[in-house]
């Protein structure tokens, strides 16, 4: 499910533009996987799992971190996203099962960038 996923993203003009550049790389390498999982973790909790999101649509940057440029490219970067590509409805919460579908999608999306 998760590469239909990513396939179906990676022919979005907007998603497919996104990339991690050589300084993401460079901190992936230097934290280690387990951190950049446990930063998605906590980006997701804070910043997507609120039913209400404070600045939804606006809160994740375009920059400055590994999961940021995921989550972009991965449309799991606001609600309204989530709700566009993976049918989670806006208004709740995310539930745990979600949260960790979603860092896995992330963390799939890194992995691939990775190993380019």
């Amino acid at each position: 499910m998760k590469e239909e996923i990513l396939n179906r993203l990676s022919k979005s003009t907007f998603r497919s533009r996104f990339h991690l550049k050589e300084k993401d790389l460079d901190y992936i390498k230097e934290k280690g996987f387990p951190v950049i999982k446990k930063h998605a973790q906590d980006f997701i909790c804070q910043r997507l799992a609120p039913s209400f999101p404070k600045n939804d649509g606006k809160q994740t940057p375009m920059k400055g971190h590994p999961v940021f440029i995921a989550q972009h490219a991965t449309a799991t970067c606001c609600r309204g996203c989530l709700e566009k590509w993976y049918h989670i409805p806006k208004g709740r919460e995310l539930t745990e099962k979600e949260q960790i579908f979603v860092v896995s999608i992330i963390m799939e999306w890194i992995k691939k960038e990775w190993e380019k």
